[in-house]
C-alpha cells in the first residue's frame, strides 16, 4: 500500500518541517518532502493533514492501566482494552507495567502478556489509517517487587522482596523474552548482582522506589543501571549534603529520567530543573496510568489497594499518590506549557527518546526514511485527530 500524508507540519528529530508531504511505502516511510512536489497519482490512500502536525507515534514505557482495565488483569480482554485506549490518545506502541503482587499473580500477568504479544506478532503485516487496530505491546516492564519499604509509594508491602536472580530468570522465560526492563532498588542485598544479571540477558534495569544514598547510585549506574523510575517519585530527595539517588540520576550522562508531567507528581519548577540537568536526550515522559485513565473520579484499585481518584489525582486512603490519569498527549502538551520546552523536544522525549532506551530506535521513535510508518496527527492543542500505525 502507498500513503501520501499531505499539507503537515512534519516533527523530525531535527527540526518542525513546515508544509510537508510524507510518502510511506511497504509500511515504512520512504520519502519527506516540500508540499506538491509528489504526483497523487502515484499513492493508493491520500490523507490532507489540513496543517497540522504530524509526529511518531508516542511510546509510553511506564504504563499499569487505563479505561477501567489493568495488567495485573491478567486477561486478553485487558490487554487489548488498554491498547485499544493508547491507539486513540496517540500511542502506538507501549510496555504494560506490573505492580509488587504475589508471585502467583505476577507470572500470570506476565504470561497473559506474552500470549497477547505473540499473537500481535503473528498477524500478516499491513497499513492500518483507520485508527482501528490496538496499539503495539512493545514489551513488559517488571516494577517490582524489589523495593524498599520506605520508599514503597503505591506498592503493597506485603510482596516486598530482596532481588532473586532466580525468580527473574522464571519471569524472564514466562515472558518468552518480552521483558524490556526491571525497576528495583539498587540499595537491596543482592540488587548488584541482579543488575549484572539483567544486563546480560540485554534487559534495562531501571532503579525505583529506593532510598539509595548518591554512592550506592553512583555503583549501580556503574553496575548497569541506566534509568531512574518517575524521577523524584518514589526515592530519596535531593539535599545539598546528601543528593541521594535524584541528584546522582540528574548529573550522569548514561540515565534517562523517566518523568510524570503531569504537574501533580511533580512542580513545573522541578520539572525544569529535570530539563536543565538532562536536556532534550535523556528524559522518557511516561503515563504511568492507572485504571481510572480516561475515566471519571471515583473508587479505583491498583495493586489491590483502593485508590481514591479526585480531580485526575490517584491516592491511596492515606493520601499517597497511586499512578496517575495522564496521557502522553497531554504530557506533551504539559511539557510545552508548563515546562517551556519547544514542541519538537517534548514529541522527542515521548517518542525517540524511550525508543533508544529500550533499543528500538532502528525501527521507530522518529520520522526518517526506511523507520516504520507510526504516525500520528495532531492540532495545536495536542488533540489526536488521525493514528497510523504499521502492523
Amino acid at each position: 500500500m502507498r500513503l501520501l500524508v499531505k499539507n503537515a507540519h512534519v516533527i523530525t528529530p531535527y527540526e518542525i518541517l513546515r508544509n510537508y508531504d510524507l510518502a510511506v511505502e511497504k509500511n515504512k516511510i520512504s520519502r519527506i518532502l516540500p508540499s506538491g512536489v509528489l504526483d497523487e497519482r502515484d499513492f493508493d490512500e491520500i490523507i490532507d493533514a489540513e496543517g497540522n502536525h504530524v509526529s511518531p507515534g508516542f511510546i509510553d514505557i511506564h504504563t499499569h492501566a487505563n479505561s477501567g482495565f489493568d495488567t495485573m488483569d491478567g486477561t486478553f480482554e485487558a490487554i487489548d482494552a488498554m491498547a485499544r485506549f493508547h491507539i486513540k490518545n496517540g500511542v502506538t506502541g507501549f510496555l504494560t507495567t506490573t505492580m509488587t503482587d504475589s508471585t502467583e499473580n505476577l507470572e500470570k500477568a506476565i504470561k497473559n502478556v506474552a500470549s497477547y504479544i505473540s499473537l500481535q506478532r503473528g498477524k500478516p503485516q499491513t497499513l492500518d489509517t483507520s485508527g482501528s487496530s490496538p496499539a503495539e505491546v512493545l514489551g513488559l516492564y517488571l516494577e517490582g517487587p524489589y523495593f524498599a519499604e520506605t520508599k514503597k509509594g503505591a506498592q503493597s508491602p506485603k510482596y516486598l522482596k530482596n532481588p532473586d536472580i532466580q525468580e527473574l530468570t522464571k519471569f524472564i522465560k514466562l515472558s518468552e523474552g518480552s521483558v524490556k526492563v526491571v525497576a528495583l532498588a539498587p540499595e537491596l542485598p543482592g540488587a548488584m548482582k541482579a543488575i549484572r544479571f539483567l544486563r546480560s540477558q540485554g534487559i534495562i534495569v531501571s532503579a525505583g522506589h529506593t532510598d539509595a544514598a548518591f554512592d550506592t547510585a553512583r555503583q549501580a549506574f556503574d553496575f548497569g543501571v541506566t534509568q531512574v523510575t518517575h524521577v523524584f517519585n518514589g526515592m530519596r530527595g535531593f539535599t545539598h549534603r546528601e543528593p541521594g539517588i535524584s541528584g546522582a540520576a540528574l548529573i550522569d550522562e548514561r540515565v534517562y529520567c523517566e518523568m510524570i508531567c503531569d504537574g501533580i507528581h511533580l512542580h513545573p519548577g522541578a520539572m525544569k530543573l529535570v530539563v536543565k540537568a538532562k536536556g532534550k536526550d535523556k528524559i522518557i515522559l511516561i503515563s504511568d496510568s492507572m485504571m481510572a485513565a480516561g475515566l471519571s473520579d471515583g473508587e479505583y484499585t491498583l495493586g489491590g489497594q483502593k485508590v481514591i481518584v479526585k480531580g485526575k489525582e490517584a491516592r491511596l486512603s492515606d493520601g499517597t499518590l497511586a499512578g496517575s490519569t495522564l496521557t502522553l498527549n497531554r504530557a506533551i502538551y504539559n511539557m510545552v506549557h508548563m515546562v517551556g520546552v519547544s514542541l519538537a523536544d517534548a514529541v522527542r522525549m515521548a517518542t525517540l527518546n524511550p525508543a533508544r532506551a529500550i533499543g528500538i530506535d532502528k525501527q521507530k521513535g522518529s520520522i526518517e526514511i526506511g523507520k516504520d510508518a507510526d504516525l500520528v496527527i495532531f492540532d495545536e492543542d495536542l488533540n489526536i485527530l488521525k493514528v497510523i500505525k504499521s502492523l
